[in-house]
């Protein structure tokens, strides 16, 4: 037996918006990360979400003591997760295609997040079937957890339209 340690892909420092937007459809106000550090294809990346008080959700979420929404910050989560599928893919098939959300597991949400915080958003590959990707996500702020979920997406291509049958029978 070596002593050899497995192969580790060495991580991509940083992926910028503008490669983040070749692979994901969102656009502003809706594209909830800045840039992705630390990605490993196949297995993971940190998303980094700067929360500013100019962000459109604050306007009415609320007034006064504003408050990122939860479910955005999942949101961010698996905007991270579809850069990780979309470049482990690569340029020529991940670019072509679209990454849907199926379902959300075990989310909690342990601390506001407010104007001025850096969200680092940390999603892990759980498995993989077919299109059918499992990621494991934790947010936080200065060091400290914020969020969590497990979440499922399905791959297909941007040029095909989501099967709402398929989906009504869940």
């Amino acid at each position: 037996m070596s002593d050899t340690p497995p192969f580790q892909p060495e991580p991509i420092a940083v992926i910028d918006v503008n490669r983040i937007m070749k692979g994901l459809p969102h656009r502003y106000p809706f594209l909830l990360i800045d840039r992705v550090v630390d990605f490993v294809p196949d297995a993971g990346a940190v998303g980094i979400k700067n929360v500013t008080f100019n962000d459109n959700f604050f306007q009415g979420h609320f007034p006064g003591n504003y408050v990122m929404p939860g479910v955005l910050i999942v949101e961010a989560m698996c905007q991270t997760a579809g850069v990780v599928v979309c470049e482990t893919l690569g340029p020529d098939e991940g670019y072509g295609v679209s990454v849907f959300f199926m379902s959300i597991e075990g989310a909690k949400f342990r601390r506001p997040v407010t104007p001025g915080d850096q969200l680092r958003l940390n999603v892990r590959k759980d498995r993989q079937r077919g299109t059918v990707w499992r990621f494991e996500g934790t947010a936080t702020v200065d060091g400290v957890k914020v969020a969590e979920a497990t979440f499922t997406a399905m791959v297909i291509p941007k040029d095909k339209k989501p099967d709402r049958a398929a989906n009504a029978a869940d």
